[in-house]
């Protein structure tokens, strides 16, 4: 599917791509969360003009663990968080040597980075996403809708759902924009 993204999304990918040499094809923003917000709404921002809104954990629960600590008095609720979705092969390159290079991102763009790693189906997408749960299998279904099922550890579910939903919220809107999926469930 073609992607669209705004010139926020662009600036923040030439920025990562500066940094870390590894590719961007599509980015994720959500501001920081607050008490009085709920699982779903919020101020969030999807840099790619999809039109959804609803928060997703980043910092290493929607995906790689970078390891960061860009702002230590921070906690995750008061810093923006970006997800990365990072062309396949390139993700140590991303990461950097202990995660320094994907620091240095943090530190510029002021925010938590997670990365996902693109895939060329959408079983693997879903699995990479939801990273670094440990997914078994991830089966799509067509009928009315594509839902994608993903079979994940039961040690690993927390990791898989994240703080409030963020990390599942965050691999239905990456999968919704590259693959039409309309939802991801855990099996």
């Amino acid at each position: 599917m073609r992607v669209t993204l705004t010139d926020d999304a662009r600036r923040r990918i030439a920025l990562f791509e500066e940094v870390t040499g590894a590719t961007a094809k599509d980015c994720l923003v959500s501001e920081p969360t607050t008490d009085d917000d709920d699982d779903s709404s919020g101020d969030d921002a999807v840099s790619g003009g999809d039109g959804r809104d609803g928060g997703f954990e980043a910092n290493g629960r929607g995906g790689r663990d970078t390891g960061g600590d860009a702002d230590v008095g921070a906690t995750e609720a008061d810093r923006s968080r970006v997800v990365f979705l990072v062309k396949a092969g390139e993700m140590g390159e991303a990461i950097g040597p202990d995660g320094h290079t994907v620091r240095q991102v943090e530190e510029k763009l002021g925010a938590d980075v997670a990365l996902v790693e693109n895939a060329n189906t959408a079983e693997a997408f879903v699995a990479s996403a939801l990273a670094p749960a440990a997914v078994y299998n991830v089966t799509i279904s067509e009928n009315d809708s594509t839902v994608a099922y993903a079979e994940v550890d039961p040690a690993d579910t927390g990791v898989a759902i994240g703080r409030n939903g963020r990390t599942i919220e965050a691999a239905r809107r990456l999968a919704k924009r590259h693959f039409d999926i309309d939802d991801v469930q855990l099996a």
